[in-house]
């Protein structure tokens, strides 16, 4: 979607989907041989809250929980919903999920008084100050804590959005990276990193501009990935009609060329790019959400070199289908073992075949 931080260690307690012990984590690792299986996980405007979908071929995609919420965002997050969820698969074998704290309809409600946290006329829109941050190494029970910009660095009072956090391990540094929108006051949005420590409940560095675009408009969303020796990282400019643009670079966190095309094929208003791997092949997936239709509907490109893209068209408007939910929004996907899908799928009683 379009001051240092607070962990909430109460609330850093133990959660699962089902709101159970976290299990012991575990080294182990794996190859793309592994992998049969994909993850989507994504939000609804509805309940602001997680939802989750597998699929066996990466082109059809059913909801393991019929279309409703796995996490429920009024239990995890100070703002009681959640959006924009990123899942990534780090080193030793454990998931991280990232999403922002905010919920956009909180007054209409009943959860709180006004329709944001803070003024308008001095924050913006949808202002809130952090994220909600989760490990897990089996996709079913997750550490969880909320983690708050304007608590935790000193001179940072006046964030105004702190949005679409997403996770990418920085081998060099050895760290967990999050990266994610960030604005002071009703300013201009723009991109930040920062580390976060092994627990995965504690940004350990201020927050740093990953990226410089080169007009005074916001730019938001970023999703970075390793191809190759490079860096791929898409992300969304208000620049005229939002929509998906691309940066590249030989360092993960710095350095990024502007490309000034554009790289989704909507004629209305797109953002959350997300790119992911077809298993056994040499096909990424650019997916990313039309935010300017009604309803919200996820939107796929492929491509094999990052120069040439063939469109996929929309959920159940081409080859790509969502079989049991609809209305996504800013989702993620991921590869799976066998073994951890079927262990998902077990655990909400879901039939999975291979």
């Amino acid at each position: 979607m379009k001051k240092h931080l607070l962990i909430f260690t109460g609330l850093a307690a133990l959660f699962s989907l089902g709101l159970s012990g976290c299990s012991t984590l575990t080294n182990k690792t794996t190859t793309e041989a592994d992998m049969q299986a994909y993850l989507l996980v994504y939000f609804k405007d509805d309940d602001h809250s997680l939802h989750m979908a597998l699929s066996t071929d990466g082109y059809s995609f059913t909801d393991i929980n019929q279309g409703k919420a796995v996490i429920n965002g009024g239990d995890i997050a100070e703002q009681r919903g959640i959006r924009d969820p990123h899942i990534y698969r780090g080193p030793n074998g454990h998931f991280y999920l990232a999403m922002t704290d905010l919920h956009i309809f909180a007054q209409r409600e009943g959860l709180r008084d006004s329709q944001w946290q803070r003024p308008i006329d001095d924050y913006g829109w949808g202002n809130n100050r952090g994220f909600v941050l989760m490990k897990s190494d089996d996709l079913i029970n997750w550490s969880t804590a909320r983690v708050r910009i304007d608590q935790t660095f000193d001179g940072y009072n006046e964030v105004g959005a702190a949005w679409a956090p997403q996770t990418i391990y920085d081998q060099a540094a050895g760290k967990m990276m999050l990266y994610y929108t960030m604005r002071f006051g009703n300013g201009l949005n723009k991109m930040y990193y920062s580390y976060v420590n092994d627990e995965f409940n504690r940004l350990t560095t201020e927050p740093k501009l990953i990226f410089q675009y080169p007009k005074e408009v916001s730019y938001i969303d970023a999703d970075i990935s390793k191809i190759g020796d490079s860096y791929h990282m898409f992300y969304t400019p208000h620049d005229g009609t939002p929509g998906i643009k691309l940066a590249s670079s030989n360092k993960i966190n710095s350095d990024y060329n502007y490309d000034p095309a554009w790289y989704d094929s909507e004629a209305t208003a797109s953002e959350a790019p997300n790119v992911w791997q077809r298993i056994g092949e040499n096909k990424w997936v650019l997916m990313y959400d039309v935010y300017g239709i009604q309803p919200h509907n996820f939107a796929f490109r492929e491509t094999t070199d990052f120069v040439t893209f063939k469109d996929l068209g929309r959920f159940n408007e081409g080859v790509m289908q969502a079989t049991n939910f609809s209305s996504p929004k800013h989702g993620a996907v991921i590869q799976l073992t066998a073994a951890e899908a079927k262990r998902l799928a077990e655990h909400w009683k879901f039939d999975i075949e291979f």
